[in-house]
């Protein structure tokens, strides 16, 4: 059964750092693009960073841009958000999503599969 496992969301303060995980199983992503993404006041969820399949080609949203990597290890059938930085806007669950297509995409609709999220929490 597929499945992506997201892990690494805890209560921290702000300005402090956490990676976040997302494992996959049940099907490897190592041909697609991938991403997180996070609730957002107006929207269903805002992007908040992608990555290429091999990892050459990386994009962000500008709210995090600078504070924020994406990586992949794809033979663990896993990726990362490295966050840096973090700021209380920053509170948030965070998903972790894949596509069929090899493009990362900013748009929620353009991936196909998605994990549970995990919850970051940053105080002030």
């Amino acid at each position: 059964q597929l499945q992506l496992l997201e892990s690494g969301g805890v209560l921290l303060q702000a300005r402090g750092s956490l990676r976040l995980s997302c494992a996959s199983s049940g099907r490897t992503f190592s041909s697609s693009a991938v991403g997180w993404f996070r609730p957002a006041p107006v929207k269903y969820r805002e992007f908040v960073a992608a990555i290429s399949p091999l990892g050459g080609s990386t994009y962000y949203a500008d709210s995090v841009k600078g504070r924020f990597t994406i990586s992949r290890d794809n033979a663990k059938n896993t990726w990362y958000l490295q966050m840096n930085s973090l700021k209380p806007e920053d509170t948030a669950v965070y998903y972790c999503a894949a596509r069929h297509s090899n493009v990362p995409s900013t748009i929620t609709q353009a991936y196909d599969y998605w994990g549970q999220g995990t919850q970051v929490t940053v105080s002030s």
